[in-house]
């Protein structure tokens, strides 16, 4: 991948997930050579300009001398880096870096062109800094996250290089790299910006939207069992009430129902209408995708742009507060919040699919004697405590601030702990999707010698097709199914399938 103007979700994941190499374009590189030359004109004033000859936060009025400023900027480095807790996984940050490095290449920035590459150098070597995912409040900037990754690019701290947790500087050393000093403004400039939370919000929407498509095929295998109407997915009905998400679902679920031989046993019975659970979906899931959509786009424009302070023009360096979260703190609530509302009601046709009271099925999916045999039913315990939870974890991180920095910064977003809750929220989803797919396929089998339509049909092959007598341990069952709904109901990808 060539670092220079534009970056994309897909591209990110390339990156972060499958281990592309980069490198910076020709048209970076001049960019990052201006905006370095600036910043060494401005050094020969003695204006105070933040961060790069003046302390920071609400040390911003102390004055640094010339001979102290690279000083000062791995003391940053080193002070900042106090992050604690589990830390983010190794694709987390190396969306980290990719996005940290885009935002430098745009040349506002004032690094070297030696400080970019070194991020570049350690993704291409495959060189992952250890960063604790606990301890950034989203303003300014993801401070301690980012200051880890800086951390380890002068060979302090540690990194996970070929499957270990190493020293830093022996990875370096390993590589043939040599770890970097910092000079002026290139310590601030690494971690001033939100790329924690982008990173972690951008891998979890991607992951979320090919999930969406699961539970998609899950939420209509569910509905042909549990002899669901088709009528409610009738595109008239939609574009009175045209949202696009609502007529994208409606228009799928259709398809995958067409030809379905238990959909055609019931189409002149008595039954009015459906439950929500069934009839709404379109309303529901369709809602699920716009917001998605919406998160993607402000998703795109963050990673995008320069969130660096001060930022450097040719006449000088401005400070402003592009390095606060708010933007996607709010998005990743907000994805959080959908992915919570597409587990909720996962959840209520999965009840329906035990629940003897309303499935017209065998009790509890049970296969052998009723009572003997439970089925499935604790399956629905596991899905309503996992949408309990994310209930709890859905309440929004964004509504809250506690000022930092004797109180110079006194509003933040914490947006990094919203990113982290949403993937939270997903992991949680993935699993309820994963029942109610392994649910609905053995749900099919009861209508045999029926059968759903031919799209789902090659499903419910795929999710197991024996025929089960009496109950059986399911774990490794649930383990297979769930990879094979994070994957988009389609076997595993390879390393650039997506």
């Amino acid at each position: 991948m060539i670092v220079g103007d534009e970056i994309t979700i897909f591209d990110l994941v390339k990156v972060a997930r499958d281990f592309e190499e980069v490198r910076l374009s020709e048209r970076a590189k001049e960019r990052i050579r201006k905006s370095r030359e600036r910043v060494e004109r401005f050094l020969k004033s003695d204006k105070p300009m933040y961060g790069i000859n003046t302390g920071f936060g609400a040390l911003a009025n102390v004055k640094i001398g010339k001979e102290d400023i690279g000083q000062l900027q791995v003391n940053l480095v080193r002070s900042h880096s106090a992050g604690v807790g589990p830390t983010f996984r190794e694709d987390e940050v190396r969306a980290m870096m990719l996005l940290r490095a885009f935002s430098l290449a745009k040349g506002f920035s004032g690094v070297r062109e030696e400080v970019v590459n070194g991020l570049l150098n350690m993704l291409n070597h495959r060189i992952t800094p250890v960063v604790p995912s606990q301890g950034s409040v989203g303003a300014s900037g993801d401070l301690a996250p980012l200051a880890h990754i800086a951390l380890a690019m002068m060979g302090e701290g540690n990194v996970f290089y070929k499957g270990e947790e190493v020293k830093a500087l022996d990875a370096l050393k390993a590589e043939g790299l040599e770890p970097l000093s910092y000079e002026a403004k290139e310590g601030l400039a690494l971690t001033n910006g939100a790329q924690a939370i982008t990173a972690v919000l951008a891998l979890t929407l991607y992951d979320s939207k090919v999930l969406f498509e699961s539970s998609l095929i899950s939420a209509a295998m569910a509905i042909d069992a549990l002899k669901g109407s088709t009528t409610p997915f009738d595109a008239r009905i939609h574009e009175l009430r045209p949202h696009k998400g609502q007529s994208y679902v409606a228009k799928k679920l259709n398809e995958y129902l067409k030809g379905s031989e238990i959909r055609a046993s019931h189409l002149n019975c008595s039954k009015v209408q459906d439950a929500y659970s069934l009839r709404a979906a379109p309303q529901v899931l369709g809602a699920v995708k716009d917001t998605m959509d919406y998160v993607e786009s402000v998703t795109l424009t963050e990673m995008n742009s320069v969130t660096d302070n001060p930022l450097i023009f040719d006449d000088g360096a401005l400070s402003g507060g592009n390095f606060h979260g708010e933007p996607v703190a709010m998005v990743s609530d907000f994805l959080g919040i959908a992915l919570s509302e597409l587990a909720n009601i996962t959840e209520r046709r999965i009840d329906r699919l035990v629940n003897p009271l309303v499935s017209g099925l065998p009790p509890f999916l049970a296969t052998g004697k009723s009572g003997l045999n439970s089925g499935m039913m604790i399956w629905q315990y596991t899905a309503a405590s996992l949408v309990s939870e994310n209930k709890v974890l859905a309440h929004p991180a964004s509504v809250d601030s506690i000022p930092t920095s004797a109180y110079q910064e006194d509003h933040v977003s914490m947006g990094t702990i919203a990113a982290r809750k949403a993937r939270m929220i997903f992991e949680n989803t993935a699993k309820v999707v994963a029942i109610e797919a392994m649910m609905a396929a053995q749900a099919v089998k009861f209508h045999k010698p029926l059968k759903t339509s031919e799209f789902l049909q090659k499903y419910v092959t795929i999710l197991g097709d024996e025929e089960r007598k009496g109950d059986a341990y399911l774990g490794e069952e649930f383990e297979r199914v769930l990879e094979f709904v994070k994957n988009g109901m389609k076997e595993k990808r390879g390393p650039n399938e997506h």
